[in-house]
């Protein structure tokens, strides 16, 4: 909703840009997509490991209750 506000105050103060920028925004998200999708598996493969590595702590804590 912000973005769109944003715009519509971008669309009234300079119309060019505002149509531009209206152009060029599916453009750029679709060449970001690929950045995105690695930036999820990384992190899933950061949570992997990290689990990984705290795992025998928490079975050492899970022992003690």
């Amino acid at each position: 909703m912000l973005n769109f506000l944003l715009w519509c105050i971008l669309l009234f103060l300079c119309w060019p840009l505002a149509l531009i920028a209206l152009v060029l925004y599916p453009v750029v998200w679709i060449l970001l997509l690929p950045f995105k999708i690695v930036g999820i598996a990384v992190g899933g493969v950061l949570e992997l490991v990290w689990a990984v590595v705290t795992l025998p702590a928490r079975v050492l804590q899970g022992s003690k209750r």
